[in-house]
């Protein structure tokens, strides 16, 4: 992966993005178009006025190919989130989703949050692992019907 590049999320990445989620999260997890909706109103407002200081998003490349995303947004003052991390399968388990997220982290350290939280769901075993061995904790879990599916929705926060 040292030829995988991390570089600033652009609005014309939207499409992509937006498209990866739909078709990776419809077939892996069964979701409705209401998950690509989000995508693109979460893409949307972050295009249309995040503030550059303190909120950023990263898209990996290998050759002028993206292969994932992550996305570091104010929650508040103190509370960075992350979200729409995002790998395609053939980039998964070779160490690019460590090199992302530690990235995303350091850039909120660096930014002055003091904490980050991120919402994700169960099913997404291999994420909750890597958050789990970055120090991230587990805050709430509860059943929730989202996207058209049954799923256990969790919250997770790590103090920076």
């Amino acid at each position: 992966m040292d030829d995988v590049i991390l570089r600033s999320f652009r609005p014309e990445d939207t499409p992509w993005l937006v498209e990866q989620h739909k078709v990776l999260y419809a077939r892996d997890e069964g979701f409705d178009g209401s998950f690509a909706i989000l995508v693109a109103q979460i893409l949307q407002d972050f295009s249309a006025a995040h503030d550059k200081g303190r909120e950023r998003g990263w898209v990996a490349e290998r050759a002028g190919r993206p292969l994932g995303s992550i996305f570091c947004v104010a929650q508040d003052d103190q509370t960075a989130k992350l979200r729409l991390f995002l790998l395609l399968p053939e980039a998964r388990g070779l160490g690019l989703g460590k090199r992302m997220l530690t990235t995303c982290m350091d850039f909120a350290r660096a930014s002055g949050y003091r904490q980050m939280v991120l919402w994700t769901h169960e099913s997404h075993a291999a994420a909750c692992a890597l958050y789990r061995a970055f120090g991230w904790q587990l805050t709430a879990s509860k059943p929730v019907h989202s996207f058209g599916v049954d799923l256990v929705e969790q919250s997770w926060q790590i103090w920076l």
